[in-house]
């Protein structure tokens, strides 16, 4: 019986983690708010080591923690295959700059590469509704 109470409580406490994270709070971005990579270019041809400069129009750009209105921090995705959740935050499946950095230089193995920004709020949650930038490829000598 010791069991099943401790499994019942387990689970308990798991649906209470997961309503909570469902109900974590997303900011809303205002109208023409946009994330856009200024370097490289679509389709530019780096070195392995390579500097993304992140560019941000229409809103602010803010350290994780803050909570301020039109304001977030930039998170990179390299070679993404989907958008990360928007409803929660963001993981390992990112780069985060919470430090309010504008800038990464990163190293990449030779090839093609896709590049894109997503900004989050003072929580790394995605906003409302998702400041995103295009998808670029960049291709690696």
């Amino acid at each position: 019986m010791e069991i099943l109470s401790r499994l019942l409580l387990l689970s308990a406490l798991s649906l209470v983690t997961v309503v909570h994270a469902a109900d974590l709070p997303r900011s809303e971005s205002p109208d023409g708010a946009k994330a856009y990579i200024i370097s490289p270019k679509d389709g530019e041809t780096v070195g392995s080591k390579v500097t993304v400069k992140f560019g941000l129009k229409g809103m602010g750009v803010s350290p994780a923690g803050l909570r301020k209105k039109n304001t977030g921090h930039h998170h990179l995705i390299v070679d993404g295959k989907q958008m990360p959740a928007f409803n929660k935050p963001m993981g390992k499946d990112v780069m985060h700059f919470g430090g309010g950095q504008t800038e990464k230089t990163v190293e990449l193995s030779p090839g093609k590469h896709t590049l894109q920004l997503i900004l989050g709020n003072h929580l790394h949650i995605p906003h409302n509704p998702p400041v995103i930038s295009e998808k670029i490829t960049i291709n690696v000598k």
